[in-house]
């Protein structure tokens, strides 16, 4: 892969890239944006081409970069993209509801239902994390992000009196996180699909008994 940017760290996609400064320069770096997405989803990164993105988004190549130095940065723009959608639906929002085995069955929901919308993408993420340290940089960010969110959410449900403290909460969290994953991971991308009801079920059973939690409400919904 070049480099041509330095994309490991970024927030979000609109610090990658040139900055538009008026509403039609918004409107084309967003259609570039989705364009690469369907195209990396449809061809993969290293078979995709920077003609087949521009053609996609209805702009020239030459407009293309205007707001992009290539296939890695458009890229990175993607990325971060969806994990802005699948960072929204989370655990911070466990501590606010008065049921936090029913929050954990909603945010559960929320993850798998993000995770399915962006699943093509998370398995090109992966696969490019593992040849491009900048990538997996990002996907490390990632996971951190998560891992930071979902100690805090058990932490204040320990100072609450409904978890178990004799949990460590940051340990907890990375078993916890990584076992959602996986099991996204497999069912979403890999050959052991499963019913989005089961992997809620599954996922928010395996949370509750884990911190000492009573039995999941599974009938919540997203938050």
């Amino acid at each position: 892969m070049g480099q041509s940017a330095d994309v490991a760290g970024l927030g979000d996609p609109g610090a990658v890239g040139v900055q538009p400064q008026t509403a039609r320069g918004e409107r084309t770096r967003a259609a570039l944006i989705r364009a690469a997405r369907t195209v990396f989803e449809r061809d993969g990164y290293l078979d995709s081409r920077l003609v087949d993105i521009a053609a996609e988004a209805k702009c020239s190549i030459g407009s293309f970069y205007t707001w992009f130095d290539g296939k890695d940065e458009v890229l990175a723009a993607v990325l971060l993209a969806a994990q802005e959608d699948l960072l929204d639906p989370g655990t911070d929002k466990i501590a606010s509801r008065d049921d936090p085995v029913a929050a954990i069955a909603a945010s559960n929901r929320a993850y798998f239902q993000a995770y399915e919308r962006n699943a093509r993408v998370i398995q090109i993420w992966s696969e490019v994390a593992a040849v491009d340290p900048r990538f997996r940089a990002m996907r490390q960010a990632r996971s951190e992000a998560f891992l930071t969110r979902n100690a805090k959410a058990i932490r204040d449900l320990q100072e609450r009196g409904l978890a178990d403290r004799g949990v460590d909460a940051d340990a907890a969290a990375l078993a916890l996180s990584g076992m959602v994953s996986r099991l996204a991971q497999d069912a979403f991308t890999g050959e052991r699909r499963a019913p989005l009801e089961v992997l809620i079920e599954t996922a928010t059973r395996l949370w509750t008994n884990a911190l000492g939690l009573t039995s999941p409400d599974l009938g919540a919904g997203p938050l």
